[in-house]
């Protein structure tokens, strides 16, 4: 079946509200948890954890929706002397929060540890290691809420969805199945999770869980390092639909679908070059629309492309960082 743009249900996103505690007046947080949420100890050199404030009392308080996110404002000053810029993490959190009345949100952070290249000093991320080493009871300055494009649907029920994750590109999509299997929602939930191992998948058991509970809710891993849990070779999350095309295409086709994609900067085009390729025009269609020039050969296609001589659909999600 062919799907064109004209066919396709476009999304009206839910509204949201922005900028409810800007930076010159953050609102203070109370860390309620910080755990680990890798499925393990990881062969990376990656830590992750799920770190839980308490908003309570303040702006923030049942504001934020899944696709958003709330700034951080790390203490203390930079090499220059001035206060330390915030820095944005996306909600891990359903709507109701974690508590189920809003006040709690959350977010995934992964360790910032690397070497400067000239010095080849040891480089630590200021506001993620911040982050990472709050314990309960800690107080932190948070603005936001940030974001009115990356959200779901307006009606949520009147779409299907496929999800594209890769590390803690993983937190939006957590907070959006939590909302919408939380609500009731009977629409076909698709996420696929990319890791380097098994050990760095995020939120693996709880995702597993829901899957189980949730006959209209599908979790696939990409492992990019190792083989499969069910012995095939490693892959990438684009790789899943060709692996999964029995599943997938139907959904792709479909004039219900929804695609988005979060994780690191490149992924993005993995997974579309796919949707332009192998698939074929009924997929391509529905999600992307490609100048002649650069349609006959899908592998050259650079970022710089996008949106340009590649322009995703209404019904194409992006954030990537």
């Amino acid at each position: 079946m062919s799907i064109s743009e004209a066919e396709a249900t476009d999304p009206v996103l839910t509204e949201v509200r922005m900028h409810l505690a800007p930076p010159a007046s953050p609102v203070v947080g109370r860390v309620v948890s910080n755990e680990r949420c890798t499925a393990g100890m990881g062969k990376a050199a990656s830590f992750v954890r799920h770190v839980s404030i308490d908003v309570a009392g303040t702006a923030l308080a049942g504001q934020l929706k899944p696709g958003q996110a709330f700034g951080v404002i790390p203490p203390g000053v930079d090499s220059r002397g001035l206060p330390h810029k915030l820095r944005l993490y996306s909600i891990a959190s359903p709507g109701r929060g974690e508590d189920g009345a809003g006040s709690v949100i959350a977010t995934t952070v992964k360790r910032t540890i690397d070497e400067h290249w000239d010095t080849r000093k040891l480089f630590l991320g200021v506001c993620s290691n911040y982050l990472c080493d709050l314990q309960p009871g800690d107080h932190v300055a948070l603005t936001g809420p940030s974001g009115k494009r990356f959200v779901l649907p307006r009606e949520p029920g009147s779409h299907d969805y496929l999800f594209f994750a890769t590390g803690t590109g993983i937190a939006p999509f957590r907070a959006m199945i939590l909302d919408m299997l939380g609500s009731g929602c009977l629409s076909k939930i698709v996420l696929v999770m990319g890791a380097a191992y098994r050990t760095d998948l995020l939120y693996h058991a709880e995702l597993l869980e829901l899957q189980g509970k949730h006959p209209n809710f599908r979790y696939m891993s990409a492992v990019s390092r190792e083989r499969q849990e069910d012995g095939g070779p490693p892959m990438y999350v684009q790789d899943r639909l060709r692996t999964d095309c029995a599943e997938l295409i139907p959904l792709l086709t479909s004039p219900r679908t929804l695609v988005y994609v979060c994780g690191i900067a490149g992924m993005e085009l993995g997974i579309l070059r796919m949707l332009a390729g192998s698939l074929g025009p009924g997929v391509r269609e529905g999600y992307l629309g490609v100048d002649p020039e650069v349609m006959a050969s899908v592998s050259p296609w650079e970022r710089k492309m996008l949106h340009k001589q590649v322009r995703p659909t209404r019904r194409v999600f992006l954030e990537v960082y």
